[in-house]
């Protein structure tokens, strides 16, 4: 799949430094800082979580961090909203299974 480097609306992309981060226990690459949501599209992964009652599949629907469809487990943190989060060298990615309740302190 391809980057979008020249939007119509937003202008040209910037590519910054290509790092290496995993999912699922795969190593795979994409640039600091782009939202984890879009280095994971562009390596083919759409699926980001599956809901817990019927275990259906989700993946980025708003794109601006409002809705929960994907979230995604992330260096061991659950319900990181993928498509607003940078990307950093190292980072874990895990699918979630359902949407983890947070702990109210």
């Amino acid at each position: 799949m391809d980057r979008i480097k020249n939007h119509p609306i937003l202008g040209e992309s910037p590519e910054g430094k290509l790092v290496n981060f995993t999912y699922d226990g795969k190593t795979l690459q994409g640039y600091e800082g782009e939202p984890i949501a879009a280095a994971l599209r562009v390596n083919g992964i759409m699926i980001h979580r599956y809901t817990a009652k019927r275990h259906e599949p989700r993946g980025v629907f708003c794109a601006i961090g409002r809705c929960t469809d994907c979230v995604m487990i992330v260096d061991g943190q659950p319900n990181v909203r993928t498509c607003i989060t940078p990307l950093r060298e190292g980072m874990k990615v895990q699918t979630q299974d359902g949407v983890k309740p947070l702990d109210v302190e």
